[in-house]
This record gives structure tokens, C-alpha cells and sequence, in this order.
């Protein structure tokens, strides 16, 4: 134990040494700014809406606090498994062999949340850009689809490049493309070796860089020429980039530094190029737009997106366009007849405008959609004299957030576009904004209030709510996202008293029971199983919370407690009695119709309760006392959670008999 202790201590100041100097960057730095406290705070309470938000800002989910904690191991170490997870999934750092990994993993409140951390290896949880980084370097092997447009040739080999990569990493390539843009080929010279030229090409494509170049004047030759043509090309970071077998986690950051360096520079490209260019024109009008081949930003094909704008009001005083009455063609040589009669124009015509984005199709590739429609025979893979237009069911909007996390990984977006991208994201089969559009649903669909008030609701609940619940829940059924179908049943259970009497809401239970095919007398609707499971682990925990289990368990001899402590266990015993009679069928009692027979009380006595509560209740209600959800007045607060809880249930059963289904 002993050796241990050195051993960290060793290596903590080696570590620091190698900071200190310059040559490695600190993991977890400290933050002390008010946005990372804010962040912080919200891991200890397990609260997803506000740590969503902090990252959407952009506050380093790796930095640490004046207490040395990060994040990650505030989260873990106060059980909140999904704030856990949401962290790993936007990049915190959990590796076994650093001094913060083995924290975070030694302070895991549970097994669960320590086998997701583990789960979470170097390439999940530190390298988020991993698979844009793999996708351009494929490019450079890729031979069909098609997606070249330059041929860089040296003395011995030719490689088929790509302008618009070449042009945002190289500013050579931007000067020389941007006064010769339907340059198809360069020549580099002799002198350079073609390991040399390669070595550079794999650097330009966010490939990693290997020092194995062989030895003697052979190696030297070829770093002589990676120098030549770093100058050459304006690559400044292309000699310090390649990697030389050493200490990991050196190499790991210039791995990182030079991915986020060549992701930004595709970033600012992809702005001033793609997005900048666009053009909004009436789609009646697309007809007419033709876009050349041979154009500044190389694009070799047009993405297409409507938006409505509305009805506009036509004007009958003015001349209308007379209607074709008749039109002759070459249909088997048989003239056409007549079309159509004159009939009055219509007082209102829908105004539709068409955004078209001028993009490259290397890029389109990282989505399966469009991998299989440039593979295949279909017309939009075919050669045509102009740019191609396809057009996709979205918003421009919605196509700008698809398009720019197909060329950076980066997706910013809110609630409002969320289930919109996730349908979007679904159809072109991009996993990975899908998942992100379902975090972003599930961590901000609370509306004005934080996932923790949202979850410990009495009485009234936000009623100022942005997200369609409904809408929620078919989206998750529709692209298989398990993750809003549970967000969905959990967010209707901690409200159902808002949602139980909704004939919407009756409707999302026959969807949800229908969709079982063959259904059987004896299967569940799935929502409804799950909205119990939830509803019961809200009230459930007020008790948890509340240390009642303890007082429930003191010993028979201490006594029960006096004053308030008393009302409060006698209330959780009424709840867990409440709770255990559903169980039970023939014991069950309609608690609509008032029935005292649940809480052990006798009828005579209920009725002279009435009477008392009927003569007092103002008093009553000023001293604590508190109506349940058929109006009734209860003890405390405990006693109107537990025997609310059987009101809601009640509903449910209520429910599923009128829809005639047995779950």
C-alpha cells in the first residue's frame, strides 16, 4: 500500500513537471468561473436539464472545481446515472490509469454507474471526433463513389484529391484554387520524395502520422522533403505532428490538438463557403437555376429544402394568365386534347420558398442515405451538364444542423428543432445526431422548470410546458429510440394528473397497445406499464427522501416520535398499505366513491369526520391540512401523496376498462 502511495505520488510529479515545462497539457484544469460552478452544482443534484445547457454554452466538461472534483466524479459519486451517462457521451475523460479515472471509479456510488464508466474506453469517451477523422481519411482509398476532382502527381505515383479539403487545410491550395478553379491536376516537383508527399497528404486527410521512415539517408531524405513541402503548402504543424512511440499521453494530445485543429479549419471553410452561398429562391422558379460544374467552392451537387411561408391573397381586378386550353405533343403522335376549362382563379395560393446548398458529396457519404444513393444506379448518381438538385423532407433549418454535423461533428440546436432533426437524422440513418437530437429532447423538455423540480412536482406543475409529450413519445416509437420512450412515460407519470383525463392522452394508449402485432388478452400495453413503474417511483421517493425508512425501523421500545414525526410514518404506513391492496383484486375499493375501507376506518366514523371537516376545514387547511385530488381533505402532505397515488392508479384501471383492454 505503501509503494502505492510513491508510485502515485511519482507520477502526479512527473506529470507536473511535464506541464509546468510546456510539453503536456493538464487534463482537468481548474475552473473557477461562475458557468462551471453552475455545472457543478447541477451533477451533484443529478439535474440533466441545466448540465445539457452548461454544455450547449460550452464550459470543459473536463475542468475541476477549487475542491479538485470534476464533474464526472461529482456525478458518480452522488449516483446520478444519467447525468453520468450524459457526460461520457459528450467527451469526459474516465481512463483507469489516471489519478481522476481512478477517482471517478473508486467513488462510484454503484456497480451500475462503475461498469458504464468502464464501459467508456479512450476511443468512447476522449476522442469524440473520431469518426469524422475517419471518414476523411477514407477518402483518400475511396474509389466508389466517385468523389475526386484533382490529380496531385510526383515522380512515381498519382493520388486523386479532393479541392475543397485541400483548399480549408492548405492556404497554398485556397490561393492557387481560388485564381485557377477548374485546375483537374498539379505536378509536384522532383526533388520531393513520394514518401515525403504522402506523409503530408495523410497529415492534410486528419490522418495520425507514424515516424517509421527507415534509417540512414533514406530517413533523412524524406524529412528534408516533408520540410520542403510543409513550407510549400503553408502547413506549419505537419514536421510537429508526427508521432514518435513515447509517452502515451503526449501522443494522445497531439493526436487530439491536431483533429480539433483540422475540424475548425473544415468548420470556418464549410461557413464561409457552403452556408454563405446558399440560395432562397421560389421553388415555382427552380426550374430555371442552373449551376455549373466548374464552380469557386467545388461543389458537385445542390441539397434542396422548403419552407411554407404561408397563404397569399390574389388579387382578382388584376388580368389573369388565361388557362391552356388545349396543348399538341408528340404522345404517339396523338395530339393532346383539351386540359382543363376556364374556371375562376382561387383567392389564396400558398407561397413556397426553396433553400438550395451547393455541398460535396465526400461529405454526404458519412450519412448511408446518400452512401447508397451515389452507389447506385439511381438518377441522382448519374452525370448530368449541371449540379443536381435533391431535395430532402426538412426545413433549411434542419438541413443546416444535418449539413454542419456532417462536415465539423458539431450539433447546436434547441428544443425547438430537436424532433425535427431527429426525424431528419433517422431518415439519412446519421446515428449519432439522432442520439444527439433524443439528449437534447430528453434533457430540456421540462420547460422553465430544472429535472430535479420537475420530478418532485406538488400540486400545480409548469404549466408553460414547449414540448408536446405526445409528440415525444410517437417520435421515439417512429425512430426506435428507446431512450424518449422512457423520457415520455416518465414525464407523463410525474404529471399524469394533468394527462389522465385527456382524450389525447386515451388515444396514445391505444397506439401503444396496438402496436404489439397479434395482440392477446394477456399483453400489456407497454406505456402503461411503464407510466406505473414511474408513477410509483415518484411517490415512492418522497418517503426515501424523507429518512422515513429509518423512523419506520426504529426500535418498537423508543416509541413512534410525537407531533408531526407521528402523522408522518402513520401517513407512509397508509402509503405502503395503499400500495400493497392493489395486489390484490377482490380487496380492491373504489376510491372515487369515497370508501374509508383502505384506511381502516369505519363508515359511522367517516361520516362524523365529514361533518367535523365540513364545520372547520378553513382552521384546518391553516394548520397543514391538505386536499387530495377528488377534493378531499387529508392530514399532511404524505397522507395526500399516498392517497393520491391510488387516485391516479384507479384512473389508469378506469382507463384501460373504458378502452376495453385488459393490462
Amino acid at each position: 500500500m505503501v509503494l502505492q502511495k510513491h508510485e502515485i505520488e511519482a507520477a502526479l510529479h512527473a506529470e507536473a513537471q511535464a506541464i509546468s515545462a510546456g510539453r503536456l497539457k493538464e487534463d482537468n484544469p481548474l475552473d473557477l468561473s461562475e458557468d462551471f460552478r453552475l455545472f457543478c452544482e447541477a451533477c451533484r443534484r443529478g439535474d440533466l436539464k441545466v448540465c445539457q445547457e452548461m454544455i450547449t454554452v460550452g464550459v470543459n466538461i473536463n475542468a475541476r472545481d477549487k475542491f479538485d472534483y470534476t464533474p464526472l466524479i461529482l456525478a458518480s459519486l452522488c449516483g446520478h446515472f444519467e447525468v453520468v451517462q450524459l457526460l461520457l457521451e459528450s467527451g469526459a475523460l474516465c481512463e483507469r490509469d489516471t489519478f481522476q479515472g481512478e477517482r471517478c471509479l473508486y467513488n462510484a456510488l454503484n456497480d451500475r454507474i462503475r461498469n458504464l464508466l468502464l464501459s467508456y474506453d479512450y476511443a468512447k469517451s476522449t476522442d469524440p471526433l473520431q469518426p469524422l477523422a475517419a471518414h476523411i481519411t477514407s477518402l483518400l482509398t475511396r474509389d466508389h463513389p466517385k468523389t475526386t476532382d484533382i490529380t496531385l502527381g510526383t515522380a512515381t505515383e498519382s493520388f486523386h484529391l479532393h479541392k475543397f479539403l485541400l483548399s480549408a487545410r492548405s492556404p497554398y491550395f485556397a490561393k492557387k484554387f481560388a485564381t485557377a478553379p477548374g485546375i483537374t491536376s498539379w505536378k509536384l516537383s522532383n526533388n520531393i520524395p513520394t514518401q515525403s508527399c504522402e506523409v503530408a497528404l495523410r497529415y492534410l486527410y486528419f490522418s495520425e502520422v507514424f515516424a517509421d521512415f527507415g534509417d540512414g539517408e533514406e530517413e533523412q531524405a524524406i524529412l528534408t522533403g516533408i520540410d520542403k513541402i510543409s513550407r510549400q503548402l503553408e502547413i506549419e504543424y505537419l514536421l510537429s505532428s508526427i508521432v514518435e512511440a513515447g509517452d502515451r499521453r503526449l501522443t494522445r494530445q497531439r493526436r487530439t490538438e491536431e483533429i480539433n485543429r483540422g475540424r475548425d479549419q473544415l468548420g470556418i471553410w464549410f461557413e464561409e463557403n457552403v452556408l454563405k452561398n446558399k440560395i432562397t429562391v421560389d421553388t415555382d422558379k427552380l426550374n430555371t437555376l442552373l449551376w455549373d460544374h466548374n464552380n469557386s467552392i467545388f461543389a458537385d451537387v445542390l441539397l434542396r429544402a422548403d419552407e411554407d411561408l404561408g397563404d397569399e391573397e390574389v388579387d382578382e381586378s388584376l388580368p389573369q394568365q388565361p388557362p391552356i386550353q388545349n396543348t399538341t405533343g408528340p404522345l404517339n403522335a396523338i395530339p393532346i386534347g383539351p386540359i382543363a376549362k376556364s374556371r375562376s382563379p382561387p383567392r389564396h395560393r400558398t407561397l413556397q420558398k426553396s433553400t438550395l446548398y451547393p455541398v460535396h458529396r465526400a461529405m454526404l457519404l458519412r450519412s448511408e442515405y446518400f452512401l447508397t444513393m451515389f452507389s447506385s444506379a439511381f438518377r441522382e448518381a448519374q452525370e448530368t451538364p449541371h449540379l443536381q438538385i435533391i431535395k430532402l423532407d426538412c426545413t433549411p433549418a434542419v438541413l443546416e444542423v444535418v449539413l454542419t454535423f456532417l462536415y465539423t461533428e458539431r450539433a447546436e440546436f434547441g428544443l425547438d428543432l430537436a424532433i425535427d432533426v431527429l426525424f431528419a437524422a433517422d431518415l439519412l440513418f446519421i446515428e449519432k445526431l439522432k442520439q444527439k437530437a433524443a439528449v437534447i429532447i430528453s434533457t430540456l423538455g421540462n420547460g422553465s422548470i430544472s429535472t430535479a423540480e420537475s420530478e418532485n412536482p406538488r400540486g400545480e406543475t409548469d404549466a408553460d410546458d414547449v414540448l408536446n409529450v405526445y409528440e415525444v413519445v410517437r417520435a421515439g416509437w417512429d425512430t426506435r429510440v428507446h431512450r424518449l420512450e422512457e423520457f415520455g412515460a416518465r414525464y407523463i407519470a410525474y404529471r399524469l394528473e394533468r394527462y389522465i383525463d385527456e382524450e389525447d392522452f386515451a388515444e396514445l394508449v391505444r397506439e401503444s397497445a396496438n402496436r404489439i402485432v397479434g395482440r392477446q388478452e394477456t399483453d400489456t400495453v407497454e406505456l402503461v406499464d411503464d407510466i406505473r413503474y414511474y408513477l410509483s417511483e415518484r411517490f415512492r421517493l418522497r418517503f426515501e427522501d424523507s429518512g422515513l425508512d429509518e423512523m419506520m425501523n426504529e426500535d418498537a421500545d423508543d416509541g413512534i416520535g410525537t407531533g408531526g414525526e407521528e402523522s408522518t410514518v402513520a401517513s407512509a404506513r397508509v402509503f405502503v398499505e395503499l400500495e400493497a391492496s392493489t395486489a390484490y383484486e377482490d380487496e380492491a375499493v373504489d376510491v372515487f366513491d369515497g370508501s374509508p375501507k383502505k384506511l381502516g376506518v369505519d363508515e359511522s366514523d367517516r361520516r362524523d369526520d365529514e361533518e367535523t371537516c365540513g364545520l372547520d376545514i378553513e382552521p384546518q387547511l391553516l394548520s397543514g391540512a391538505v386536499r387530495t385530488l377528488d377534493g378531499e381533505l387529508a392530514g399532511d402532505e404524505f397522507a395526500q401523496d399516498a392517497i393520491n397515488y391510488q387516485i391516479l392508479l384507479g384512473k389508469i384501471d378506469r382507463l384501460l376498462d373504458r378502452l376495453k383492454l385488459d393490462a
